[in-house]
């Protein structure tokens, strides 16, 4: 069944801006391949965490707000856990 989710991701601050995106759209890709559509992508950009984060201070925010079925979510939870760039990542389920 799809679902609309709101994706909040965290990535390193120090990052290039090519990897970064590289990141960004593979996330989108994920979406994509599973026949999911991507409503609006909103980069913060960088911004000072909350509370340190592995001895970190800031962080580049990007939020995704898409509609997909649970697998997509389980995949894009499962990449953002193994990759390094990432700091922090939270999707959630718009009701």
């Amino acid at each position: 069944m799809m679902r609309k989710y709101e994706g909040a991701f965290i990535l390193l601050a120090n990052l290039e801006e090519d990897v970064r995106n590289a990141e960004i759209e593979k996330v989108k890709n994920i979406i994509t391949e599973r026949q999911g559509t991507i409503e609006k992508v909103n980069e913060w950009g960088q911004r000072r965490l909350a509370y340190e984060i592995d001895k970190k201070r800031e962080g580049y925010y990007v939020f995704v707000d898409f509609t997909s079925e649970a697998d997509a979510v389980n995949e894009i939870d499962r990449i953002c856990k193994i990759s390094d760039n990432f700091v922090r990542h939270m999707i959630t389920v718009e009701e």
